[in-house]
């Protein structure tokens, strides 16, 4: 097999990974798909990652070291994906796991076209440093299976575990690769990919093991926190649901729902009303506009659902559909 032939590009960024790198080289060493390549940019690391990768390179004809300044998660992803050579994309981090059967079982979704982005069930580890917000978001990611429910979970948080993806490079690359936002560029490229008519897929399988470890990226950088998730959901919903319209109505008049209220505003979407079942607010203003019951809900402006509360969301769904809303033509959950 000629490094040109390779049916898979592997795409694995790393910055300071000596630690865990070796457990991921080792998981795609064990591959059961065997034709594929590994472009790795050492994305100027201080640690040994280079002298890890190079000894990985000498051994294995299938992996491509590329080295660069420290530029940073998102030019080490474009640059990944510039130098990939395969028709189809896979994404791994340095400090995860692939089971042996993850190219072996996710190349054919979309090789057929049952899917444009295909990713997996996936297991946090290690287990013992979890806490419920994780547990929580695993199970949730876990029970999205299909295209249809992670379109509806869509602008509740990324329903794809973005090292797990797999998808075709002319795909990527067609919708200009990843942007650096000020929020999370994976989180943007799925809702620019929904955007494009392009459909999510996963392997009913736990195929991808995600570790969690108290310093990373996702726990510490700036574009990742909560208010940068929430000014990418605004960005992309003016954009799908609300053109031509600056207005809306919010139910949740609580943490949830005034901190996107506030985002809103911001990026200069008024809000009509607020919508709440709690007596003591409905009367209320909040942020300039009025608190409403649930028998003052209106179609007069397009409903965003941002209740934290557990079990709110499905409970609120309920009643909508039993009330003849349909999401997203009517509404969509934000939280």
């Amino acid at each position: 097999m000629s490094k040109q032939s390779a049916a898979v590009s592997i795409v694995v960024p790393c910055r300071n990974a000596a630690a865990h790198l070796p457990d991921c080289i080792a998981s795609l060493s064990r591959q059961t798909f065997g034709d594929f390549e590994v472009v790795a940019i050492d994305d100027g690391s201080t640690d040994d990652t280079h002298g890890i990768l190079a000894r990985w390179q000498r051994r294995d004809a299938r992996v491509r070291v590329i080295g660069q300044q420290p530029l940073g998660l998102v030019p080490a992803l474009n640059r990944g994906v510039a130098e990939a050579r395969a028709a189809v994309i896979a994404r791994m981090d340095a400090d995860d796991i692939s089971h042996s059967r993850r190219l072996e079982m996710q190349l054919p979704f979309v090789e057929n076209g049952a899917a444009d982005v295909v990713s997996c069930l996936v297991r946090c580890f290690p287990r013992s440093q979890l806490r419920g917000g994780m547990l929580r978001y695993e199970r949730w990611l876990n029970s999205l299976l299909t295209h249809e429910e992670m379109e509806r979970d869509l602008f509740v948080e990324s329903p794809l575990a973005h090292p797990s993806a797999m998808l075709r490079a002319r795909t990527l690359r067609a919708l200009g690769g990843y942007r650096a936002m000020g929020w999370p560029e994976d989180y943007d490229l799925w809702l620019r990919a929904y955007a494009a008519g392009m459909r999510f897929g996963k392997v009913r399988r736990h195929l991808f093991w995600w570790r969690e470890r108290s310093d990373r990226v996702s726990r510490t950088h700036s574009a990742l926190s909560p208010a940068a998730f929430r000014r990418c959901k605004v960005h992309h919903l003016k954009a799908l649901h609300l053109r031509g319209q600056n207005a809306v109505t919010l139910w949740g008049a609580g943490k949830e729902g005034k901190a996107l209220a506030r985002h809103l505003r911001r990026a200069e979407v008024k809000i009509a009303a607020f919508v709440d079942v709690e007596p003591r607010k409905i009367g209320k203003t909040i942020l300039g506009a009025p608190v409403v019951g649930v028998e003052g809900l209106t179609r007069e402006h397009y409903l965003l659902v941002a209740v934290g509360a557990r079990g709110a969301r499905e409970e609120i769904r309920a009643y909508l559909e039993f009330a003849g809303w349909r999401e997203p033509r009517d509404y969509r959950t934000m939280a």
